[in-house]
């Protein structure tokens, strides 16, 4: 059988893959050559069923996860502080410095 996957899907799939490997670099510019923003993004992409700043912290996906903290707003950041922190004191730093 074959079963088409959407865009959507591959998008998805893709951004989750370039989280868990850490490559920041290659993130962003699929992200720019799709001209997607994380902000407009974050709440529909799930990474094992968690959302992206989980994700990079259940990871250990530093860079990744610091480029995500700073295009994300303030609020959003604060809201997922205390799961990031039980994953990654380095990216639970990076959040709060980036809430005050």
């Amino acid at each position: 059988l074959y079963s088409p996957i959407s865009k959507a899907d591959d998008v998805s799939l893709r951004i989750c893959e370039y989280v868990a490997v850490n490559d920041k670099n290659r993130l962003r510019s699929f992200l720019k050559n799709k001209k997607l923003k994380i902000r407009k993004i974050f709440k529909n992409i799930q990474c094992n069923g968690k959302n992206l700043l989980v994700f990079s912290a259940e990871n250990q996906a530093l860079d990744a996860g610091e480029f995500i903290i700073g295009q994300l707003p303030k609020k959003i950041v604060s809201e997922n502080l205390d799961e990031i922190t039980k994953h990654s004191a380095h990216l639970a730093e990076d959040a709060k410095d980036r809430i005050n």
